[in-house]
Order: structure tokens, then sequence, then C-alpha cells
């Protein structure tokens, strides 16, 4: 699940309305938006376009990435500021976010700081979850070091004390002090483990989508504040992945057909950006997904990258999971490049994968199970 976080009502959930095709409403003043609107967005993927023409399927399901829009948080939201405490609350409950800033002119759209600065908004912002995030540690250190003074009643394998819980939490927060957002720490498996059951905001992906003017976009090297976002963001956040915008142009191509869409496009020599931002969401959580195919369902499953075939059986039902015996797999170059699935087997391409197969993105699926129900 992708939260789409910005200062700006009109653009961030004219972006949201755009992505999902929704149609929340995006008036140009703080806190419009004051519900968490969620919606489902198609992942697009050619290699689906292209075995939905081979098999002809009567249904369809492609992958989606989930999206959720809430008000835009202000300086000041971690200690309520603008309603910010309930809104940083939702932010807790997703797991990454889309950061969109404003960087562009307009004086018919207002900026709740008055002037348009998105390096000084990238700041305000970061600042706001690091706050929020160094008082959840302190009141989460404090009931730690009450309850580590005794020990665990009970050991179970593979779950931290309450003593090394505490360790990790204090090596956490020395982490932020220094000025570090979480999702930057070296973290080993189980310190990762105890730091997802904290539900950091600053331990979530973050990618930056700037908010540029439709020219701007067209002649991108002419904004003055794309160099300044990009090396901001190498400063502070290094590697985290940045994305020029522009929603207003996205506006227009979703009101155009997608013939006038793609002459307009070449004629400007540009793209959108909207296959890009969700794309890059999706990476972004670590998701890959595989396709079952036949002529009554295409159909694409989510799982998380490095999935073992009989988890990534248990996302079609949990009988797959119990009595997995085997996954035959096709490629999808090798079904692209050979045309059928006859012509794989052909080739000797179609391969029968055990428990131990790790999932790759885009492999082509059947799986084998047997289930017994014992007596």
């Amino acid at each position: 699940m992708f939260y789409n976080l910005c200062q700006e009502e009109s653009c961030k959930s004219s972006l949201f309305n755009i992505l999902t095709n929704s149609s929340v409403p995006a008036e140009n003043y703080p806190f419009c938006t004051i519900d968490p609107s969620e919606a489902r967005v198609e992942v697009p993927d050619e290699r689906f376009d292209w075995l939905l023409r081979l098999y002809q399927s009567k249904k369809i399901t492609p992958a989606h990435l989930t999206v959720v829009d809430i008000a835009g948080l202000v300086r000041g939201a971690s200690t309520g500021a603008g309603l910010g405490n309930a809104f940083l609350s939702n932010v807790a409950s997703v797991d990454a976010i889309y950061h969109l800033v404003r960087a562009f002119e307009n004086e018919n759209i207002t900026h709740v700081e008055n002037t348009v600065n998105p390096v000084r908004d990238l700041e305000i912002i970061q600042n706001e979850l690091r706050i929020k995030d160094e008082e959840m540690l302190e009141r989460h250190l404090v009931e730690l070091e009450k309850v580590a003074k005794f020990p665990d009643a009970k050991k179970i394998a593979g779950v931290v004390s309450k003593k090394e819980e505490l360790a990790i939490v204090k090596r956490v927060a020395e982490f932020m002090e220094k000025g570090n957002d979480v999702r930057k720490g070296a973290w080993t498996p189980s310190e990762v483990n105890v730091i997802n059951s904290l539900h950091l905001l600053t331990a979530k992906p973050m990618i930056y989508l700037c908010n540029i003017s439709e020219d701007d976009y067209v002649h991108l090297d002419e904004n003055e504040w794309i160099p300044e976002i990009n090396q901001w963001v190498d400063e502070n956040n290094k590697g985290d992945l940045v994305i020029p915008v522009s929603v207003s142009l996205e506006s227009k191509l979703v009101e155009m057909s997608k013939e006038e869409a793609d002459a307009y496009l070449r004629e400007n020599q540009i793209q959108s950006q909207l296959p890009k931002i969700i794309l890059s969401g999706y990476k972004a959580l670590d998701l890959i997904h595989y396709f079952t195919c036949g002529p009554q369902e295409l159909r694409a499953w989510t799982v998380r990258n490095t999935t073992k075939a009989p988890q990534a059986a248990g996302v079609i039902h949990t009988d797959f999971e119990r009595g997995f015996i085997s996954a035959d797999i096709m490629k999808y170059n090798d079904l692209r490049q050979l045309g059928s699935e006859a012509a794989v087997k052909a080739s000797g391409k179609y391969l029968q994968k055990g428990k131990d197969y790790v999932m790759e993105d885009g492999d082509i699926v059947h799986f084998k199970f047997n289930v017994t129900n014992k007596k």
C-alpha cells in the first residue's frame, strides 16, 4: 500500500485521481481531503498485454497497487498542527510513501507556506516524520526498560527477547539522533523484524515526485528547482528515487482520447510519467508477479521478491501451498520468442521446479498439488 504525501492539496489529490481514475475532491485549500481515500491502480505491464493477445482469455486480472490519498502535512504536524496527529497515524499504516513536492509558480494556486520553495518543503516534511518517529521511540524505550528487567516468561525460537529488543530500539534511536532516516540504516534481519513492528514513518520507502509545470516538463533543463531537489535528496536520503512529473499535463492527457494523447506526446517529444510512477512504487515495495494463463482467465499474482514456489502457490489458495508437489514454469521471454506452449515444451524449456525454487518476475506457472483430507 502506497501513501500520497504532499503539502499541496489540489496537486496531491489531482495526481491521485489521475492514477486511480477516481474522483476525490481536489480543491485549492488546505485539508480539503480529511478522510483517507483508497483505490487500486493497475500496474502497467506489456507482458500481460501480449499474453492476453496470445491466450484470448475471457477474464483478466492484472497486478494492482493500492494507493491512499490523505490530507497534506504542514509544519508542526507532529505536534497536532493541521490535524497532523490523525494524518500521521494514517501514514503509519501504509508500506511506502510518494512524496509529491511543488516546483512551479502559479499565483492562482495557494501554497500553505505562501511561497514556492520545494527544498524547504522537503525539509519540513522530513522533520515532521522524524520528530514523530523519535517521540514514538522514546515512549517505546520507556516501556521496554520496564519489562526488560525481567527474563521473558517463555523464549520462542527466532523471536528476540525483550532485553534484545531494547538494545535494538536503542540503536535505532541513536541512528535517528544523528539525523538519519531509519530506511537508510544497515540492519540485520532480527533488527529489521523489530523495526517493522514499530511502523516507523522514516523506515518506509520514499519516492519523491517533483510537480512542475507542463512547459518545464517539456523543457526539463529549464526548471530551476530540479537540480536543487536532486542535490537535497542526494545529501539527505541518497539512493531515493526522484521523478519529475507535471500534474497539469497528466490531467490534460486523461481528458483526451488515446489517439489524441499519443499524438500530443509525439508532437512534444515527451512521455507520460504515470507508468514510471506506478512501477517505481511497485518495485519500492519489493514486489514481483507471476502469471497463470489460459483461455478462461489470465491473472497476475503479486508476491514478495525471493518468494519460493510453495508460498507463491499459497497466494492462489492455501491448499496449493499445503499440498504443493511442483511448479511447471515457462519463462516469458521463451514463450514470446517461440510463440506457443507446445513450442516451449518441444524446445525443452518447460521447466519443472520443486519447493526450493525462488519465483522470478514474469514466470508463467502451473502448480501441481495434492491435498488429502485426514480422517
